[in-house]
C-alpha cells in the first residue's frame, strides 16, 4: 500500500504528465488546481485558507501557489456571496483544461498497468478497489 500511495500521489503524476524538467511551481499549482476540483465536485467552495489547510502548507504560501495559478490564467478569485471579505477559489477554462490533460495522463498510466488484465479482472478489481477505499473512510473502533 505504500509504494502504491508513493506512485500515485497528485504531486507524482502531475510531475510525470508535465515532464520530468517541470517546474515544481507548475506540479504544485496542478494540486492546487486538483483541491479546487475535488472541492468543486463535492459542493464545496475552497479560500486560501482551506486550500493551506488541505495541502499542509501555511498561509503565506498557500497565497503564493494560489497568485501563481491566478497569474497563470488558472484560477480566478470571486467573492465569497456570504461574506465580502473573504474571496473563493474558481477554476478558468484554462485551469479546466489543464486538469483535463493531467486527468488523461493519469488514465492512461492505470490502463498501461492494466492492459494485460482481462474485462473480469478489471471489474473485481474496480469492486474490491472501491469497498476499500469506502471502508477507509469509517471509523475505526
Amino acid at each position: 500500500m505504500v509504494a502504491i500511495r508513493r506512485r500515485q500521489q497528485r504531486r507524482t503524476l502531475a510531475g510525470q504528465a508535465l515532464g520530468q524538467d517541470g517546474a515544481r511551481a507548475t506540479v504544485a499549482i496542478t494540486e492546487v488546481l486538483d483541491v479546487v476540483e475535488e472541492d468543486a465536485a463535492e459542493g464545496r467552495r475552497t479560500s486560501v485558507t482551506e486550500l493551506g489547510r488541505i495541502l499542509g502548507v501555511d498561509q503565506p504560501r498557500a497565497s503564493k501557489l494560489v497568485n501563481l495559478a491566478v497569474d497563470a490564467g488558472l484560477l480566478q478569485r470571486v467573492a465569497d456571496p456570504a461574506d465580502a471579505r473573504r474571496s473563493l477559489l474558481q477554476l478558468t477554462a484554462a485551469g479546466l483544461a489543464h486538469l483535463e490533460q493531467i486527468h488523461e495522463f493519469r488514465r492512461s498510466v492505470f490502463a498501461a498497468a492494466m492492459d494485460s488484465w482481462t474485462d473480469d479482472e478489471r471489474a473485481t478489481f474496480a469492486t474490491l478497489l472501491t469497498r476499500f477505499v469506502s471502508a477507509l473512510g469509517r471509523p475505526t473502533p
